[in-house]
């Protein structure tokens, strides 16, 4: 039992040391680059994306939650009545930070 439990984790530790720092960054990128677009072009998409994410089973809410933590919680603050200034304000924040907190080292020289 050790050794499948070892096995498991050595592989999932060496999944997530390559997708976090190279997939994750692009994956993000894509998704803020997507949503920006949405906000300027069509907005009806983000309220469309909003309303499947809300119709999914409550454990299939959770994992998109999940992963994609940042983008939907930029979704919620864009369908909230707060002004629109602080709505957008928000959410540029919240996308520079993600992208941001997902570069690689080297690039930021941390």
């Amino acid at each position: 039992m050790d050794a499948l439990i070892e096995t498991l984790a050595t592989g999932l530790g060496s999944f997530l040391g390559f997708f976090v720092p190279i997939v994750a960054p692009f994956i993000f990128a894509i998704s803020w680059a997507a949503f920006a677009w949405a906000l300027i072009a069509s907005q009806g998409s983000l309220d469309a994306t909003w309303q499947w994410i809300r119709n999914l089973p409550l454990l299939l809410q959770g994992v998109v939650w999940l992963l994609f933590l940042p983008v939907v919680a930029g979704l919620w603050i864009y369908e909230t009545t707060w002004p629109f200034v602080l709505r957008i304000l928000l959410i540029v924040s919240l996308g520079g930070w993600n992208i941001w907190i997902f570069l690689p080292r080297g690039i930021l020289g941390r």
